[in-house]
């Protein structure tokens, strides 16, 4: 509308000033022909009353003092040629020689000779003036031709520049306010035209397949394309919604199928030596025999050894599956760390710190967990060719505290790398393979994140980032 409205107003303003370039083109050649004809009859009625011969040779003669009355009357200079261009008389007082006008050109001749009204005019500047010089035969009674009458005429465009300036002034105004207004009007209607485009724009962004998405209703008729958009979308939402159902239940189903074929086996485990232990001892054991009770300890033992491996696979998985509640609470890392680490009794733990003291909100209890898996993940990662050493360090800068455990053991292999968060992944021959995933799992509800840099057979290091309070 903005570029509408000043296509509209240059065009108008060239339209305009053409306009009255035209309208004082016609003004000044109708003005010309009213003055030569006006000075025409004039000429006529001297002529008539005059007593001289009416021939060209008496023209001087005839006009000695009305040609000047003529001059003032019509407000135009007046000169006279014989028929071969020679000045005859001028209303103009000449005290020296005038060659400019003494004598027409013979081109200007031929061309009054050539034209089809007996009138030739000529346009062309003096000194920044325009002027208009008309050219037509003066005859005698009889319509014979005279004399040359020439008539110079000023084209004096001061009033047109005037009108055309004042109005251009006036156009200029009226444009300046309509494209103020053009703008206003220009952004309510966009505002209006894209409301529900926006509001699908923003839907959009907000479209999450793991919620309930709101569908759009519009409170007000749109146009056909917008009403066809709008209902495209509440398709949309309700196809996501019945994939995300779907999904959720085959993903639901899914993880149980896995939860239950990794808990069976986890529990088999136990169970075989447990059904070869009870077989031996079936078959072996003597109530007579003098070590019969040495024999039956030793065969409850193995059974609660069994017992309390499987006791400790259903708590693994109890607490991978219902972690508890998060407190958020003001934690010092440095100590709760320091504090982590006093649970293990190795040599090889080296713990470092750039401060004494480093604030978050995070839970105290799951801090520590974090600590104590990845610091079990480093020992159980020991190369036997090297002395194994632990890294531990805690550094922060003015956004993030960053928790750091490095080891030099045996490394993650590459096709494993993608793998080693991932719930009952394990490389161990023991282990449920919970452990990473229940420390991603712990950083991330606390807006945190965990990385894993390794070199196969050279050592890991994970690190911790969490936001600082």
């Amino acid at each position: 509308m903005m570029v509408l409205t000043i296509i509209a107003s240059v065009l108008i303003a060239g339209m305009s000033i053409y306009q009255f370039q035209e309208q004082a083109k016609d003004y000044h050649e109708k003005r010309l022909l009213r003055k030569e004809q006006a000075i025409k009859e004039h000429i006529a009625f001297i002529l008539d009353e005059t007593t001289y011969e009416v021939v060209t040779s008496n023209l001087p003669y005839i006009f000695k003092k009305d040609i000047y009355d003529l001059s003032a009357v019509h407000g135009m200079p007046i000169y006279m040629y014989d028929l071969n261009g020679a000045l005859l008389k001028s209303s103009k007082a000449q005290f020296i020689s005038d060659s400019l006008h003494n004598q027409i050109s013979p081109g200007i001749i031929k061309r009054l000779n050539n034209a089809e009204d007996d009138r030739f005019v000529e346009q062309f500047e003096v000194d920044g003036e325009s002027y208009r010089s008309s050219y037509t035969y003066l005859v005698d009674n009889r319509f014979k031709d005279i004399a040359i009458l020439n008539l110079p005429y000023i084209e004096n465009d001061d009033f047109m520049n005037h009108e055309l300036e004042e109005f251009l002034k006036r156009l200029a105004l009226v444009y300046a306010l309509m494209f103020c207004f053009s703008i206003v009007l220009a952004y309510f209607l966009s505002r209006y035209i894209t409301r529900s485009i926006r509001n699908i724009s923003d839907n959009l962004k907000e479209l999450d397949i793991s919620k309930r998405n709101r569908k759009l209703e519009i409170d007000y008729k749109g146009t056909e394309e917008i009403n066809t958009l709008v209902e495209s979308y509440n398709k949309m939402v309700d196809e996501l919604e019945e994939s995300a159902v779907k999904l959720a239940t085959s993903e639901r189903e899914q993880a149980w199928r896995e939860m239950a074929k990794q808990v069976a086996h986890e529990i088999k485990n136990p169970l075989t030596p447990m059904r070869l232990t009870v077989q031996s001892f079936q078959r072996r054991f003597d109530p007579e025999d003098p070590d019969a009770k040495e024999k039956l300890n030793e065969y409850s033992n193995s059974i609660i050894e069994q017992i309390d491996v499987m006791s400790n696979i259903a708590s693994a998985f109890s607490t991978y599956a219902t972690m508890p509640a998060q407190k958020n609470e003001e934690t010092d890392v440095c100590m709760v760390t320091q504090l982590a680490l006093d649970i293990f009794n190795e040599s090889n733990i080296n713990y470092t710190e750039d401060t004494d003291s480093l604030m978050i909100v995070f839970d105290r209890t799951q801090l520590i967990r974090v600590v104590t898996n990845l610091v079990k993940n480093a020992i159980q990662a020991v190369d036997s060719s090297r002395e194994n050493v632990i890294d531990v360090s805690v550094t922060h800068n003015t956004q993030h505290v960053f928790l750091e455990v490095k080891d030099n053991g045996t490394g993650v292999h590459p096709d494993n790398e993608n793998k080693i968060f991932e719930p009952k992944f394990t490389t161990k021959n023991s282990g449920m393979g919970l452990g990473l995933a229940m420390v991603k799992q712990i950083v991330e509800n606390f807006n945190g994140k965990i990385e894993m840099n390794t070199v196969y057979g050279e050592g890991t290091t994970f690190t911790v980032t969490l936001p600082r309070s």
